[in-house]
């Protein structure tokens, strides 16, 4: 990216930010919806029709009194081994706990069986089929749709088609295992317990989103919903294959929309800046690239980082996670099935903290820029962008990734103590 055209990456502060697995790092607060994408021969569009909600508040995540949280990316999933003997304890406690739970309900059963009465216990019939509107019967409809994604350093991540002739989409540092360039070729599981070789067609570290392809057709695709019409207290489940526990599915809900998030690679360098779905489903290891769907079970978004106060070592779920809507996602895996590569875009300006203490200043605007041909200078405070009030760097950053380029948004800025608006045509980086 051209660094004149190119917001700078904000330093957190008092933030989080999110690494690459493993390593501890940090997180932020809240935004605008993205223009809706051009609509794709690889996704389906339909969506949920309730109108899309921007809570009043913008939270700012706090890390007084106590230790700052440290988010990190959940997946993929870490090989097995010695470095995975947290793990170990807990399958541990975890077996001990069903050896307890067993022994009690064969006692239990012998009693019912030898009692006083002599008599015999009968079940009722099974029914043979579930409700498809109950959150079993959404599941039973989508889990054929969502696989682990096996990395060939051991790892495990998620991913699920979005398309009959074999796309999938996870996350770009699941195929990357951790480094910077990722694989030709991925092993995916399905959940019957197949397994076949997916090519990866391409990945964007600078949005994480990668697109893989499995041979074949007639593909079980999932569906794909409108994000933009995601409100918080929406109930989702996540599904992916936490700690290598493949075909897993939590509940939760919402927690917050335009989250500004950051991830970070294994050199520090932060990678990744987005406006993230917050959720309070349980996101572990292993979920990474694997989706967040509403109730319905369609997707609105792909797994990608929770929040943790774990220093070091395995990060586990604390109800803080986050996820790429998937507006942005389709956006960019479009492009990445049409040329490649993916575009991003830029306001043209550098970004820093405002002496207004709300609000971001502009400087170095460059010349022929979408901020300089709105008439903006520098020394402009931003303090709404595209309806959505601006508190810092890194949140305005994440509001302009979120959207393509070529996308017209109001902007309203402080001048000499004056409010003045503006509409700006975002255009790509390097442009």
């Amino acid at each position: 990216m051209n660094s004149g055209t190119q917001p700078p990456q904000a330093d957190p502060g008092d933030q989080w930010r999110l690494r690459q697995p493993w390593q501890p790092s940090e997180a932020r607060p809240q935004s605008a919806p993205a223009e809706p994408a051009a609509q794709s021969a690889w996704w389906n569009p339909a969506a949920p029709g309730d109108p899309w909600r921007d809570p009043a508040s913008h939270a700012v995540i706090e890390t007084r009194p106590a230790p700052a949280a440290t988010p990190v990316e959940p997946l993929p999933e870490r090989p097995r081994g010695a470095a995975r003997a947290g793990l170990g304890l807990v399958i541990a406690v975890s077996a001990i706990t069903a050896l307890i739970a067993g022994t009690l309900g064969a006692a239990i059963g012998i009693w019912a069986v030898r009692g006083d009465g002599g008599g015999t216990i009968t079940g009722a019939d099974p029914e043979t089929a579930r409700d498809l509107s109950s959150v079993a019967g959404v599941v039973e409809q989508i889990m054929p749709s969502v696989v682990t994604v096996l990395t060939p350093d051991g790892g495990n991540g998620s991913g699920f088609i979005v398309s009959d002739d074999g796309y999938l989409l996870t996350n770009h540092h699941v195929v990357a295992g951790g480094g910077s360039v990722p694989a030709e070729s991925l092993q995916v599981l399905f959940s019957d317990g197949s397994v076949t070789t997916a090519a990866v067609i391409g990945s964007d570290p600078d949005s994480d989103v990668a697109v893989l392809q499995i041979e074949g057709g007639d593909h079980p695709a999932m569906v794909l919903a409108d994000s933009d019409q995601v409100a918080v207290g929406d109930p989702v489940l996540a599904v992916g294959a936490p700690l290598g526990l493949s075909s897993t599915v939590t509940e939760g809900i919402v927690s917050a929309i335009d989250r500004p998030v950051l991830t970070e690679n294994n050199n520090g360098e932060v990678e990744s800046v987005m406006a993230a779905i917050q959720t309070d489903a349980a996101i572990n290891p292993g979920n990474s690239g694997g989706p967040l769907t509403d109730i319905a079970g369609q997707v609105i978004g792909i797994n990608t980082a929770i929040a943790s106060t774990a220093a070091e070592g395995e990060a586990g779920n604390i109800g803080i996670g986050f996820a790429i809507p998937i507006n942005q996602a389709k956006r960019i895996a479009d492009e990445i099935i049409a040329t490649g590569s993916a575009t991003h875009a830029v306001l043209g300006a550098e970004l820093g903290e405002s002496e207004l203490g709300i609000g971001v200043t502009l400087s170095k605007i460059v010349a022929g820029s979408p901020a300089d041909d709105a008439g903006m200078e520098d020394g402009d405070v931003v303090t709404s962008f595209d309806g959505t009030t601006v508190t810092e760097n890194t949140q305005l950053i994440a509001l302009i990734r979120k959207l393509a380029p070529g996308t017209t948004v109001t902007v309203v800025y402080e001048r000499d103590g004056e409010e003045h608006s503006a509409q700006v045509t975002l255009e790509a980086a390097g442009d």
